[in-house]
């Protein structure tokens, strides 16, 4: 509860003061609240072309902290602004935490106004960022308020997919063919992938269609290798060959149908056939969530027996590890977090936690059977009483079956805005996989995914 101060307790030399961590996040609210798109603000803009990227603080962004503290604290609830002046000092930028603190300088008894100097540091090194003056009305009645009254904002930004291109930064391009990259989708992501040095591609499929694709989005394609196979399900196979062959570390989806693309894939004799069962990992980035949040298998097993589901948790493990996950949190999803003898997910979901300590399973700790509630919030797993380091907290999410996955997917796509990076494990290589609907974002994100795989397996 915050409590305020009327004009009439309010004493000279009175003193309150707030911190606040001004995060990214913080900047992006304010520019859109504003209206203040100045990139120098921005943290993904080099807003005076130094090659850095700023994220300075905006000045009245800065003010407003002082506004904070006039309006929760001293005086408080009830506060109005008559006059504010400041004087601009130093910088502050994303990352910094910010002191921002008001004493009481003066009254006027026939106004009923109170002058106040104002002032905001820096924590770290207590450099001044602003001081100036404020006079206000301070409040006549006294008044109570809840501090976490007001709704909370989710900024919508690729935080994790941005964490995922700076990883996938330094490595070197991933040697990948493009299999009928032959509309406008498909071959401007994977060239926007090799623009980012993400991938080394090689274009397979009809060489008339990605030519005249290309002139129609204004795209070079000097120096990459065209392959003229016209056929979809031909180009599929000589895509496969090209990986058997050496020439290739992945495949990624063009503008074909994935079962076009998987069927070559799959066969016994000239495929990519690894140890495991091919398994699709969706991995998100969900607004306002602290971590990726990685959804298997919502595309390619749509009834996975436990053998499968064995499979299909330890890829995703494998790809949680590789995009930075250290001990990936496994939570083994059914309707239940009890397990039921007419629920068969609730059964797997006990047989595979259970395989995992004993060590068929490995590198993630893995729970289960838990229901959705309960694998992604604290507080939901507190009330059903469940004592679980994966219980709330849960990274990777394996669902019953395809249905309930590809449901899932695109309720944290559409619903909750998710941005999603899709890859399909088990082969020998990994394989890249876009909708025609996913965006710049998406796509590159896949690549990383993909990147990041490869070359921690290969030990580069």
């Amino acid at each position: 509860m915050l409590e305020n101060h009327t004009f009439d307790e309010l004493n000279i030399g009175d003193r309150s003061e707030l911190r606040r961590l001004c995060t990214a996040d913080d900047l992006i609210v304010f520019a859109n609240v504003s209206g203040n798109h100045n990139p120098m603000h921005l943290h993904d803009e080099d807003g005076d072309g130094d090659g850095e990227k700023e994220a300075i603080c905006p000045g009245m962004f800065v003010g407003s902290l002082v506004s904070a503290v006039l309006g929760n604290v001293l005086p408080g609830a009830g506060t109005l602004y008559r006059s504010q002046s400041f004087e601009f000092l130093n910088r502050a930028s994303a990352g910094d935490e910010l002191i921002s603190s008001v004493e009481v300088t003066g009254k006027d008894a026939a106004a009923g106004t109170v002058t106040l100097r104002t002032e905001v540091r820096r924590v770290s090194d207590d450099l001044p960022i602003l001081s100036g003056e404020a006079v206000v009305e301070a409040p006549k009645a006294k008044l109570k308020q809840r501090a976490s009254d007001l709704p909370g904002l989710i900024v919508q930004r690729h935080r994790h997919f941005e964490a995922l291109l700076e990883r996938a930064a330094p490595l070197p391009a991933l040697r990948t063919v493009v299999v009928c990259p032959e509309e406008e989708n498909s071959l401007g992501g994977a060239l926007l992938a090799r623009k980012h040095s993400l991938i080394d591609p090689i274009f397979v499929g009809d060489a008339g269609k990605i030519a005249e694709t290309a002139r129609a989005i204004g795209a070079d394609l000097t120096g990459v290798e065209v392959i003229d196979v016209p056929d979809h399900a031909l180009a599929a196979v000589r895509s496969v060959a090209l990986v058997n062959e050496g020439r290739a570390d992945a495949l990624m989806k063009g503008h074909l149908h994935t079962d076009e693309l998987l069927r070559p894939t799959l066969d016994k004799d000239k495929g990519l056939r690894g140890r495991r069962r091919f398994t699709h990992v969706f991995v998100m980035d969900v607004p306002g969530l602290a971590h990726p949040l990685l959804v298997t298998d919502a595309a390619i097993n749509i009834t996975p027996d436990l053998k499968t589901k064995v499979d299909i948790v330890q890829n995703a493990i494998d790809v949680a590890i590789s995009i930075g996950i250290e001990e990936p949190k496994v939570g083994i999803l059914s309707a239940v977090e009890t397990v039921n003898p007419a629920i068969p997910s609730s059964i797997d979901a006990a047989l595979l936690s259970k395989m995992a300590e004993r060590g068929q399973i490995t590198g993630g700790l893995v729970d289960g059977p838990l229901a959705m509630d309960n694998a992604v919030d604290m507080a939901a797993a507190r009330t059903k009483g469940i004592v679980s380091p994966v219980a709330g907290r849960a990274e990777v999410l394996v669902v019953p079956g395809l249905d309930a996955g590809n449901m899932l997917a695109k309720q944290l796509t559409y619903i909750s805005h998710a941005e999603a990076a899709g890859v399909v494990m088990g082969a020998k290589v990994p394989i890249i996989l876009n909708s025609r609907a996913d965006d710049e974002m998406s796509r590159l994100a896949s690549c990383a995914v993909a990147a990041l795989h490869h070359f921690r397996m290969i030990g580069a």
